[in-house]
């Protein structure tokens, strides 16, 4: 059984003056976020969706790739993330996929969308048949996609995650 971290609030304050500094300096969206493990820092990142031109660029998955570069690993586990707003779908679906112990976060979804970044419509998406959602998405070539599967579930080699 692993003990909980405590939260240490200086990293969350971190992570806010980094959003801060993110506005002030035109390097994106007023969001950023720190991943701390044993009691340190290990990542940082801030929200660079409009500089580099990449819709997935968000604070939390930056500091995930960071984080993950500098652990050499692709789990977190261990790892507490502390963001200044509360994570978007993507980026709370990043946050399970990195397995990251706990989520620490200044401003709410609420507070966002009062901002003008609503999530609210991709929760409501998502609860929605695929074929009845704004993006539609429809099956095909299932029998035929399975090969990769198959392929993955007979590899020695595979590294499962």
């Amino acid at each position: 059984m692993t003990i909980p971290t405590p939260p240490n609030p200086e990293f969350l304050r971190r992570a806010i003056a980094l959003a801060t500094r993110n506005v002030a300096t035109g390097g994106g969206g007023p969001f950023a976020a720190v991943i701390a493990r044993q009691g340190r820092i290990v990542a940082e990142g801030a929200n660079t969706v409009t500089t580099c031109h990449d819709p997935t660029a968000h604070a939390e998955v930056n500091a995930i790739r960071q984080a993950c570069k500098a652990l050499g690993t692709f789990s977190l586990a261990g790892c507490q993330l502390y963001t200044s707003c509360q994570p978007c779908p993507m980026c709370l679906a990043a946050c399970y996929w990195a397995r990251l112990d706990t989520i620490y976060y200044g401003c709410s979804s609420e507070d966002a969308a009062r901002a003008g970044f609503d999530d609210a419509f991709l929760f409501e998406e998502f609860r929605k048949d695929p074929s009845a959602r704004a993006l539609p998405a429809t099956q095909l070539l299932g029998d035929e996609a399975w090969a990769s599967f198959a392929a993955w579930m007979a590899s020695a080699g595979k590294v499962e995650y």
